[in-house]
Formats: C-alpha cells, structure tokens, sequence
C-alpha cells in the first residue's frame, strides 16, 4: 500500500474511531483528537481534570475500540518501584530441587497504560515509569525486557488536591508529548452525560485498529514530508519562550524563568505531521503547529513569581506568543 492510500485509510479509520469512543464519551472532541495524535507520534500524555470528568472512562474506552491490551495502575503513596516494572520470584523446579530466579510482569507490560493520580506516589516510583516511556524497556536484576509495541502512556492528574501530593519535576514533566487540561462539560453535554448513565444502555465497541495497524501509522508519521517555513515556525516559537535568548521579548524575560528546550520543537513537528494526516493532508502547515501548541508548550514553561503575582497562566503566555510569531 502506498503513503497516499495509507493516508486515506488513517483518515478513515479515525472518523471510525471517534464515533466508536463516541458511543461512550459525550463530547471531549478536542481532547480525543490530541490523545490519538499522541499515540500516532510515540508521544504520551498527562491528564489534568477535577474528578469526575470522565478521564479514566475515557482511556479505557479508547483502549477498548483500539484493540489493545489495557492496564490501570493506581498510584498511591506505598506503591513501589517493583509494583509497576514487575519483580523476581524464587521458583524452585519440582523433579530436580533446583531453585531460581524468574521474573514476573508488571502492569507496565502492556500497550496502553492508565497511570492513575500519578503524583500520588513518590518521585522514586515515579520515576520507575519514566523510564519506562523514554527508554521502552524495563531493567530488572541487570536483566533487560523490552516492552511490547505500541507503548502509550497516559498519566491522570487531579489539580485540587494538593495535600499528601508529590508533583512531577519540570524534567519529568518534559517527558510527556502534551498535557492536556479537561473542562466541564456545557450544559447540553451533562444533560446527556447523566442521561446515558443513569439509564441500562451499555455501548458495545467495535475494535477500528489494533496494535500493527497502530505500528505502521506510526512509522507512517515519521514518513510525512514537512516544508522549512513549518520546522522553521516550529522552532522560532520554542525559541521565543526562552528569556535567556538574546532579543527575548519583555514578557518574555517578565513571566517565563525558563522556557521550554528542543523536545518541544520536536513534539510540535511530530504532533503538526499526524494532525495533518488524520484530516487526510499529505504534509502540515503552520496551522496545524498553533493548534497544538498550548498542549505541547503548557507542561514546558516554568513561570515566574512575576507571573503568579499577576495571574497569569502558561496558557495566556502561550497565546501572546502566538500573536508575536505571526
């Protein structure tokens, strides 16, 4: 199958798959489209939302219509390094005595991974499943295993609570493609939210791709061909964060402490190129970097008290870099 066909079934295969989530979740469109980009471009996302937005319904839901082995994890503050990665037994062989040591699988085997209330948990844990997404690989008693492709990480957050928490350093936080930030519903979709709940309907899902359909769009994604001028936008607007360039402008240097480094660049491309293609585009254009760039640059901005003092948000410095790149 050629690129342009594979492009078109893409592009298809989304359409299926969002009417298919779409049986279960009531809105979230938005939030939908960036977690499938993510997956498409090897990336991971972080979850913000208050409780009861529907954020653990929603990766399993999407796990559900996309074939793939699914596991939760529970972060709380016991949880272990060896409670995720997996640990050694000692099995002893019954006819000849013999003891030795096997390993047993973690829930972090497995192709989609709910990290639920990650900041739950303290940063050693934490930090066990970081490897584990940037290396796709868990070392254990100096023995490597390799996870299973695709590896997608999605981590819940909830931004209330802040007691008996431990938040992700900034360094952490880079690890994750885009943070994504859950609102309320509208009046009209919580009307039908509580009606679909409180009703027996159950949805039943069709699986739309399964785990080497997902392998072969993802290379398939590295494959898209992107012109200058777009890579060029990409990364002047990272740059444009940084307070420590020279010609930083004043907000700049006002709100931001540190700006956010070239993995930025690299998300803004990658997430650019699968946007493109999910809406049946062979390449992106500047377009389609704004459109992610407050999930790829939010989670990336280290703001200064300046800006706490003020009230203002990444969110509200991502928009007026945007205005200043045009």
């Amino acid at each position: 199958m050629s690129d342009v066909e594979s492009v078109k079934k893409l592009s298809q295969a989304y359409e299926s798959l969002r009417s298919e989530v779409g049986k279960v979740i009531v809105g979230q469109d938005q939030t939908i489209e960036q977690l499938i980009i993510a997956l498409l471009a090897r990336g991971h996302c972080l979850l913000v939302g208050v409780p009861g937005l529907a954020k653990t319904l929603l990766i399993k839901t999407l796990a559900e219509a996309l074939d793939l082995k699914f596991s939760r994890i529970q972060f709380t503050p016991d949880l272990m390094p060896s409670d995720i990665t997996g640990t050694e037994i000692i099995e002893e062989n019954v006819s000849t005595g013999q003891k030795s040591f096997k390993f047993i699988k973690g829930p972090v085997f497995a192709n989609i991974i709910l990290a639920d209330e990650i900041n739950r948990t303290p940063p050693k844990t934490q930090a066990a499943l970081l490897e584990a997404m940037q290396e796709h690989r868990v070392t254990a008693a100096g023995e490597t295993h390799v996870l299973e492709e695709p590896f997608f990480v999605l981590a819940t957050q909830n931004p209330i609570e802040q007691e008996g928490t431990y938040p992700l350093p900034e360094a952490q936080l880079d690890r994750f493609m885009f943070n994504l930030w859950l609102d309320y519903p509208s009046f009209q979709e919580e009307v039908a939210i509580v009606k679909a709940t409180t009703s027996p309907y159950s949805a039943t899902l069709k699986h739309v791709l399964n785990a080497s359909d997902i392998i072969a769009f993802q290379d398939l994604v590295r494959r898209v061909p992107v012109a200058d001028n777009v890579i060029q936008y990409a990364v002047a607007l990272v740059e444009r964060s940084r307070p420590q360039t020279n010609g930083a402008l004043p907000f700049v240097k006002n709100w931001i402490r540190w700006g956010a480094g070239p993995r930025a660049s690299q998300f803004l491309i990658l997430g650019a190129k699968t946007r493109a293609i999910l809406s049946g585009r062979h390449t992106p254009d500047i377009n389609d970097v704004k459109a992610i760039a407050a999930p790829v640059l939010r989670h990336r901005l280290v703001t200064s008290f300046n800006a706490e003092a003020e009230g203002i948000s990444p969110l509200m410095i991502i928009e007026k870099l945007l205005e200043h790149s045009d």
